[in-house]
């Protein structure tokens, strides 16, 4: 089988294409030149020319074809513009997710089957199965990584069936030092490489000072909320049905000014999250205080002392129906319907016990436990056992 490999410069992608080759397939690598800008990016270094020269030793190391694909206009467009739209709208995007909903699995993958691919392997951590329906119809089956740790299914979480069927994850199986093991052994130049961090396209610059250079600095109030606000004493009222019950447990506060108490500024709501306690510059508290809520019209934050505060919790989400996306088409609920299952709002986060609610207003998500900073705009994934079988955009 011909699989071209996205070789990233990386120790996962590296070794994904040594594994490939070793089942005896015909293994072609591809670097996709990310987009970079030196006027944003603040830094005079360009990552992915390091990155390039790594996947091209790899490449040389195990004799493979090896090919650049300038992806940097693609991703301007798909991923940085909306990035800026969506935090200037006061959400909260997942650039990750996005990247390899628009990008890695569709462009770059449409590009290595007309050079005559099968099949197109990454090196996420997650892993793929497949059974027959009862019409002999193959189902593709998205499932965790072994790697508790480094577990990347959520970032596949907005992948369809026919994406799927096209892709390899040879790495799923194997832990991170075992991979790193691997790619000792064979004399893999990123053996010992740490891995990227921050964003998927400008690697070592921090998201506040990304930000900072595209979206101008609008000073605004920070306001403190105290655990006496009159909203966290409201008694839940009688429901006529679960969707009115949903709709209420879903809700997101609107605080006023004078909800509070005004204890600083800051330089633009738009640089910040839901959640978010570190740059805010507020002293005074015997805990940090974390942002519950932001208003983008008054340019005012709100924020509460300590990591259990009341107004940073919700026990409900909701995805609005055109952002609801089933992996499994198979399982999408009708109208009126529900399903329990395990869900997360981030990557990282531990599994939650939650049940999902199909209305024609839109899909809700119902936890065990009520939820931490749950922000708009992020991506909830929603799971049966270890296998990921839908997400949507919160509302």
């Amino acid at each position: 089988m011909k699989i071209v490999v996205g070789l990233s410069g990386g120790v996962d992608s590296s070794v994904a294409a040594y594994l490939l080759q070793k089942q005896g397939h015909e293994v072609v690598a591809l670097f996709m030149r990310n987009w970079n800008d030196a006027s944003v990016t603040l830094e005079d270094e360009c990552p992915w020319i390091e990155d390039s020269n790594d996947a091209l030793m790899v490449a040389q190391k195990l004799g493979i074809p090896y090919q650049v694909i300038d992806m940097s206009e693609l991703y301007k467009e798909k991923i940085v513009d909306y990035m800026f739209a969506e935090y200037e709208k006061g959400r909260t995007p997942n650039p990750d997710v996005l990247c390899n909903r628009e990008v890695k699995f569709d462009v770059f993958m449409k590009t290595a089957l007309s050079l005559g691919a099968d099949k197109v392997a990454t090196g996420h951590y997650a892993r793929l199965e497949s059974t027959f329906d009862e019409n002999g119809k193959e189902i593709y089956h998205l499932l965790a990584g072994k790697d508790n740790n480094k577990d990347q299914s959520y970032f596949l979480c907005q992948l369809n069936q026919d994406q799927l069927s096209k892709a390899l994850f040879p790495i799923g199986e194997l832990t991170k030092p075992e991979v790193r093991e691997i790619a000792k052994e064979i004399g893999l130049v990123t053996a010992d490489k740490k891995d990227s961090q921050g964003l998927c396209f400008i690697g070592k610059v921090s998201l506040p000072t990304f930000l900072q250079q595209q979206l101008k600095p609008k000073e605004g109030e920070i306001v403190e909320i105290f655990n006496d606000f009159e909203g966290f004493r409201t008694e839940k009222p009688e429901f006529s049905s679960k969707l009115e019950e949903l709709e209420f447990l879903s809700r997101k506060i609107k605080y006023q000014k004078t909800d509070g108490k005004v204890i600083g500024k800051h330089q633009g709501a738009h640089y910040f999250t839901i959640g978010q306690s570190k740059g805010l510059g507020i002293g005074g508290h015997k805990e940090s205080c974390f942002i519950i809520s932001r208003d983008m019209e008054t340019n005012t934050i709100f924020v509460g002392e300590g990591r259990n505060f009341p107004g940073l919790f919700r026990s409900a989400l909701k995805i609005e129906p055109s952002e609801i996306h089933w992996v499994r088409e198979d399982l999408r609920l009708k109208n009126g319907e529900s399903k329990k299952v395990q869900a997360r709002i981030r990557y990282r986060q531990a599994l939650e016990n939650a049940t999902l609610y199909q209305f024609e207003e839109g899909l809700f998500i119902e936890f065990e436990n009520p939820q931490s900073a749950i922000a708009e705009g992020q991506f909830a994934a929603w799971y049966l056992d270890e296998e990921l079988i839908g997400s949507g955009v919160i509302s």
